[in-house]
This record gives C-alpha cells, structure tokens and sequence, in this order.
C-alpha cells in the first residue's frame, strides 16, 4: 500500500519560513518525478513546484519562483519544500504526489499517488 505523509505545516507571519517534507512509504519514488500542489477552498489544486529522479531539473509555478525549493533525498524516499519569505496568499492545504504518469509536470492530473496534505496559514 502506498502512503504519502506530509508534515511541516502550521501557522506563521507573513515573511517567515516553513519546511514542509513528504515521506514516502510502498512505493520507490527514485525513477519518478514528484511534486508539491496546494489548494484552497472553492478553487482547483495548483502545481506548486516539482522535481525530477535525479534533482537537477525543478519547476516551480511563477508566484512562488525565488521563495520555495523543492528537494529530494531518495535514500529517504522523502521529498522536501522550503518556503521562505511567505505571504497571506501562500495559505492553502499543500499536498505531495509521485509516480508520475505523464503530461505537464506542475498538473495534478500527473501524478497518480497523494498525500492527505498539511495546512499552511500565512497571517499578516
């Protein structure tokens, strides 16, 4: 059974930093991209940033490019999101995905296996 676990979230002030991870058990994510999407009530989940088998290529959507880094350490099947500088805007469920099944790499529709996902909430 494949399970995704993400921890990391909670509540800070606009400005400050989060590290969200996302632990991956039942399934080898090595071969696989993976990715971070966030949602919100009454809108569609986002592509927030992704990342490929091997690290060095790492899409992020335009709004958060120059705040957030992803990463991974497959040794710990475990992928990370660092978010630095966060805004109001930035609040939302974050969800982690993997076995990448094709398409565009920041489309939910990509992945096939998610985590419940961890709260973020940005204050002013």
């Amino acid at each position: 059974q494949v399970q995704l676990v993400e921890s990391g979230g909670g509540s800070v002030q606009a400005g400050g930093s989060l590290r969200l991870s996302c632990a991956v058990s039942g399934y080898t994510n090595s071969y696989s991209w993976m990715g971070w999407f966030r949602q919100t009530p009454g809108k569609e989940r986002e592509g927030v940033a992704a990342i490929s088998p091997g690290g060095g290529d790492t899409p992020y959507t335009d709004s958060v490019k120059g705040r957030f880094t992803i990463s991974r350490d497959n040794a710990k099947n475990t992928v990370y999101l660092q978010m630095n500088s966060l805004k109001p805007d930035d609040t939302a469920m974050y969800s982690c995905a993997t076995a990448y099944v094709g398409g565009a790499r920041l489309n939910p529709r990509a992945y096939k296996y998610w985590g419940q996902g961890t709260q973020v909430t940005v204050s002013t």
